[in-house]
């Protein structure tokens, strides 16, 4: 065969594809476990930092490692002391029966395009816009240095302008008071609604309140800043300017998963039992 006949140019260029398709899908293969440690390590750090054990530059707040830049060893190390990762059935609030579902291998995102281990959400009460959502869903329960709890993250997620918005959301244990909030992954439009990700903005959550006296979810971003005199204050999140739709978003999502619907149950829960310690608090 000659080295410059058409069959010879074919040849040449069907080996290339083989090689380099055999080469790419044997990257991808080896690098998948790496891939999914870096994935785990991310989500640990994020849990961390909206808890106030690191801020948003990975520095250690708490603890004896205080002012520490934290590596992937001290996130391992302080997700292990101070958090404790449950997997609940949304549905009643409880902890999953580990009978029906492995939480070691479960993952929330699949589960929720998994018809099986996922419900469909009626259009009228789809406030995240997400269609589905799983059954079962982590929580975070944030421990103090005794073991007792502290505080606890929820992971919430929904539609915003252009993105699907994935966040965690750390409540005192009255299971109405915010404090804090962060977006980790989204493709809003950087300088409007990327302020999501913005520690000033962030930083205007903590202390609101979820509920009203009767239990109803009044937490929502505004337009604008509120009067210091309006008596919904405390229910009240600057709004982004520029970014209406995105600001909206980040209300729903909270509207729907502190909701009834999701997290709900195992908010309530986690306030009845606070209203039983609590007692003594007056």
């Amino acid at each position: 065969m000659k080295r410059d006949s058409v069959p010879h140019t074919l040849l040449v260029a069907t080996l290339l594809c083989v090689v380099c398709s055999v080469f790419v899908a044997g990257a991808a293969v080896g690098l998948r476990p790496r891939q999914l440690a870096n994935k785990q390590l991310d989500q640990k750090k994020n849990v961390l930092i909206v808890a106030g054990i690191l801020d948003t530059d990975g520095i250690v707040q708490q603890g004896q490692l205080k002012g520490k830049a934290a590596k992937s060893s001290t996130i391992n190390q302080l997700f292990e002391q101070r958090i404790q990762k449950r997997l609940i059935d949304l549905k009643t609030g409880e902890q999953a029966d580990p009978k029906i579902i492995d939480g070691e291998t479960y993952d929330p995102r699949a589960a929720a395009r998994n018809s099986e281990w996922s419900i469909f959400i009626e259009p009228s009460e789809d406030l995240a816009k997400i269609k589905r959502r799983e059954k079962f869903a982590f929580v975070y329960e944030i421990l103090d240095s005794e073991g007792n709890l502290e505080q606890i993250v929820l992971p919430v997620y929904g539609k915003g302008l252009w993105s699907t918005l994935y966040g965690l959301l750390a409540l005192s244990t009255d299971g109405r008071t915010v404090l804090g909030i962060t977006f980790y992954e989204h493709g809003e439009t950087p300088g409007l609604g990327a302020e999501i990700e913005n520690p000033t903005w962030r930083a205007l959550w903590s202390g609101k309140q979820l509920f009203d006296e009767n239990g109803v979810i009044e937490l929502e971003v505004v337009k604008g800043k509120p009067s210091p005199d309006d008596p919904k204050i405390k229910y009240a999140v600057d709004g982004i300017s520029g970014a209406t739709i995105t600001s909206e978003g980040v209300s729903n999502l909270i509207r729907y998963w502190l909701g009834p619907d999701a997290f709900g149950p195992y908010v309530q829960k986690l306030h009845r039992q606070w209203l039983g310690e609590g007692a003594n608090d007056g």
